[in-house]
């Protein structure tokens, strides 16, 4: 027996998912200072999705994997990139040296977030095929690349004394770079799922 949810009840879990991981995160985190400064993506995406929801909705496919995507950042935001317990375990399992959860996030932007950037790109142009699939690529590199230069803008600025706390470069000079190659290979994986025959999107079987 198949239990289906309405459109309504999903946003509403959705959002208690979101908020409930928020105020657990918002409660006693590591770094206060650095959990301010990451939960400016947090409010600055519900700011956009609030106010463009009076002219665009995206799928609940895309609100979802937009959910997921902002439960794992939350998640890394209580105790800082650099010191997630769930990050010191997967390295433990895998014999790194390393806290990898950063790196995992990046991924995880560029594979969850592509088909919500090409839906809304496709409402917006009318775009399909191989040239909606590079534009979904390039914003996903465009945004990366752009995130990493805020981040370090916001470090310098607003909170010149968490230095590499908030940046979770780890030592790594080359984290910036590591991690935009990580959301631009999470976001091909998207494409090639999207190409290889993977359940097509319904605001793509639309049309």
């Amino acid at each position: 027996m198949t239990v289906r949810l309405s459109g309504r009840l999903q946003v509403s879990l959705m959002s208690v998912l979101v908020a409930a991981t928020w105020v657990w995160a918002a409660v006693n985190p590591y770094d206060r200072g650095d959990w301010v400064l990451e939960n400016l993506l947090v409010w600055v995406t519900f700011l956009v999705l609030g106010i463009g929801a009076f002219r665009f909705r995206f799928s609940l496919g895309s609100y979802w994997l937009i959910t997921v995507f902002l439960v794992l950042h939350i998640y890394g935001s209580h105790y800082t990139y650099a010191e997630t317990p769930l990050g010191f375990r997967i390295s433990d399992w895998f014999g790194w040296q390393r806290n990898h959860y950063d790196r995992m996030v990046h991924f995880a932007f560029g594979l969850l977030t592509t088909l919500p950037f090409m839906e809304y790109i496709h409402h917006r142009s009318g775009l399909r095929g191989r040239w909606l699939s590079l534009f979904g690529v390039c914003i996903i590199l465009g945004w990366s690349a752009f995130y990493e230069t805020m981040e370090m803008v916001a470090a310098v600025i607003v909170h010149p004394e968490l230095g590499t706390a908030f940046l979770g470069t780890q030592g790594d000079q080359w984290d910036a770079q590591k991690d935009t190659g990580l959301a631009f290979l999470g976001s091909l994986l998207t494409i090639v799922w999207l190409h290889a025959g993977g359940r097509k999107p319904t605001w793509l079987q639309k049309n």
